[in-house]
């Protein structure tokens, strides 16, 4: 069966306002040179979706600088190919007169057309928060055995204490993958439970007819509402997923996730294999250059970069500029953030065009990481 595909670029925004005050999720730099949307993004295109809509919502400028024309994931097509589908808003009597979307079920009914003239018998949602590097073959494979109508993915997470409420959908399911039920309030949750990872295979005339019959009982949740309505007579199954996942659903989630970058193993992973690369926008810059008094360990260090001081177990972006008698660890530097001399950070994130003087002391921690705002000068 031939698949399109479906991103959510706005959909958890709110989970890092931080960072996302003049970006979308799906534009956060991530790793030294990708964004996040080019997890999903490359496995679709590496699983053979070729047909690809982007759901905006706000500050989709950087997305569009990003995706350009799609020719860096070879989705530059005369048919099919990349598509930003901005917000959906009518002055008529509908869900969405007069207003932005606010949940995942009210984007999906705003993009109705994109879905209706796809020739595709399936579609794959994906969101922007979760960086995996997936076979999305597979998952489509099974859901085509299985007969199933809504293959959802899910992960084995396990909660404790700290559970945060609402963070999550657990998925209850049998030995053979059926679904029974979806709880969203995970404020008692314990143990290992099955959660959605956003990632759902469902047959291209079953969203229509859900999202039909959410317009009609004026439903908003996907999870809680849609989904749950229309199981009578449909076949709903999760798929495991058990590789390496990261969600990034706050700024620490953040600052764990590009640290973990640093483990060879995670490293290799998620961009070493040949048959799935991650593809990103490519940006011909200098190679970076190393000053006589440069030291530099465990760390990753985009093109683009001129270091004179020390980085240990940091992320570098383009463009970064550390100066003599700079120490920079345990810290993730956005593109064209600039450290004066003899400037000392430890986990710190500085976002884009930062500028730090000289002789500047900042420190966070791990748990509570120090955030310098995009073009902010200290």
């Amino acid at each position: 069966m031939k698949a399109a595909g479906l991103i959510f670029s706005n959909i958890h925004d709110r989970n890092i306002p931080e960072m996302t005050a003049k970006r979308t999720m799906a534009s956060l730099p991530f790793g030294g040179r990708y964004r996040l949307i080019d997890f999903p993004l490359s496995n679709m295109v590496n699983s053979g979706i070729t047909k690809v809509g982007i759901v905006t919502h706000n500050n989709y400028r950087s997305l569009i600088d990003h995706i350009g024309t799609g020719k860096d994931w070879d989705l530059a097509r005369r048919n099919g190919g990349v598509m930003l589908l901005p917000p959906f808003i009518t002055a008529f009597d509908s869900p969405l007169a007069n207003k932005l979307y606010t949940t995942r079920l009210e984007a999906l009914m705003g993009v109705m057309e994109y879905i209706t003239n796809c020739t595709e018998d399936l579609i794959v949602l994906s969101d922007s928060d979760v960086v995996c590097n997936m076979d999305l073959r597979e998952v489509m494979n099974a859901h085509e055995v299985s007969g199933a109508d809504v293959t959802v993915v899910v992960r084995q997470k396990e909660f404790g204490d700290d559970v945060k409420i609402g963070a999550n959908t657990i998925v209850v399911s049998d030995e053979e993958g059926n679904i029974s039920e979806f709880i969203e309030n995970t404020a008692l949750a314990r143990g290992k439970c099955d959660v959605s990872m956003n990632i759902v295979v469902i047959s291209k005339s079953f969203l229509i007819s859900l999202v039909n019959n959410s317009i009609a009982h004026g439903f908003k949740g996907f999870y809680s509402q849609a989904l749950p309505f229309c199981r009578e007579g449909a076949v709903y199954k999760s798929y495991r997923y058990n590789g390496y996942c990261a969600e990034i659903g706050d700024v620490v989630k953040y600052f764990e996730a590009n640290m973990q970058m640093l483990d060879e193993g995670i490293r290799d992973e998620l961009f070493a294999n040949k048959e799935r690369p991650l593809l990103t926008k490519v940006r011909n810059m200098a190679p970076t250059q190393y000053g006589k008094n440069a030291k530099v360990s465990n760390s990753l260090i985009a093109d683009g970069c001129k270091i004179d001081g020390t980085v240990e177990n940091s992320i570098l972006f383009r463009g970064v500029h550390v100066k003599k008698g700079t120490v920079v660890r345990n810290s993730i530097l956005l593109q064209d953030t600039w450290a004066g001399e003899n400037v000392t950070l430890d986990c710190v994130i500085s976002d884009k065009n930062v500028f730090i003087r000289d002789g500047v002391t900042l420190c966070g921690h791990k748990i509570m990481p120090f955030y310098i705002t995009k073009g902010k000068m200290i």
